[in-house]
């Protein structure tokens, strides 16, 4: 597929500002061929925030950033009207998200009414302010970062706006030899400020579509429903958007990996960041992380030639 080559592109352009992070670009990487939002979550300092730059950055889109703040409100990111005096008309201002790439920076340090500002634009693609419905820009991806919950000055997002990210992925500390790297890596550079868009919006968008057809056999797709059916047996469970989720992120990796076919290792690489923040239910991120671990080894998986249509 000429289109994976692209991916390809963009990981390693990627790879030369971030370091030991090849699985967490991956997965970004699938949710862009899949159309998804991603959550980048983990505690200051781990690179959330260049990372969403430098896959920007690459993709050759049109890119904007909202810092996330206690006293951000909801029309400093949908946009607001105003009366413009000289047309003696109201004249509508748009905000940030009328964009192709948003960085919603620290998104959990803005108030609940904030952060639901992003349901419309994430669910549909479009922003309603004052009763009147705008489109958004083909390809629209929010790439969100957030702090622990636990950290000071932190609005936990709501379960509506969890399930609108089509995964949470969570940086993770780098090895001693990754944190040598990086501390050669830009001991005298700047590599984000170097990195140069290695693909145009027409091919994101065409990327995309071709993504939708990659193929699932029948086996596997029994398999996410059962797994997911599996879910609601202890408590609520992923709901329905999260089936779809789960098989589009399936598609996606698989589309990342250079294949026109899901294998059942491309549903396991992605449950955990795409179903973990949508179990209602369980107590606490260990717990649902294991109990995802847990399906994973007690779900059957069917055995097939996956490449047959």
């Amino acid at each position: 597929m000429e289109t994976n080559t692209i991916l390809m592109k963009i990981e390693e352009n990627v790879s030369r500002v971030i370091v030991g992070k090849t699985k967490v670009i991956k997965l970004l990487l699938a949710c862009i061929a899949a159309g998804g939002h991603v959550l980048l979550e983990d505690v200051p300092g781990t690179g959330k925030t260049i990372l969403a730059k430098a896959i920007a950055k690459s993709m050759g889109c049109q890119f904007d950033r909202v810092q996330f703040t206690p006293d951000l409100l909801p029309s400093d990111v949908t946009g607001l009207s105003f009366f413009n005096q000289e047309k003696a008309a109201f004249t509508f201002k748009q905000g940030p998200v009328f964009t192709n790439v948003l960085l919603a920076d620290e998104i959990n340090r803005a108030t609940p009414r904030t952060q639901s500002s992003l349901l419309e634009c994430m669910a549909e693609g479009q922003v309603t302010v004052d009763g009147q419905t705008r489109i958004l820009k083909t390809p629209f991806l929010v790439i969100a970062t957030q702090n622990p919950v636990e950290t000071i000055g932190c609005f936990p997002l709501p379960e509506a706006q969890l399930d609108r990210f089509l995964m949470k992925v969570t940086m993770g500390m780098l090895s001693p030899i990754e944190e040598r790297q990086m501390v050669d890596r830009f001991i005298c550079d700047e590599p984000l400020e170097e990195l140069e868009a290695v693909c145009s919006i027409e091919e994101i968008r065409k990327l995309q579509e071709e993504c939708r057809f990659v193929h699932v056999s029948e086996e596997l797709r029994n398999y996410i429903v059962t797994f997911v059916q599996a879910t609601r047996k202890r408590n609520e469970g992923v709901s329905p958007r999260g089936t779809l989720a789960f098989l589009r992120a399936a598609q996606g990796y698989a589309f990342v990996q250079g294949r026109e076919y899901v294998v059942p290792e491309d549903i396991k690489e992605v449950a955990h960041p795409v179903l973990c923040h949508r179990w209602i239910g369980e107590a606490n991120k260990e717990q649902t992380q294991a109990a995802v671990t847990g399906l994973l080894n007690s779900v059957q998986m069917p055995t097939e030639d996956w490449s047959k249509r």
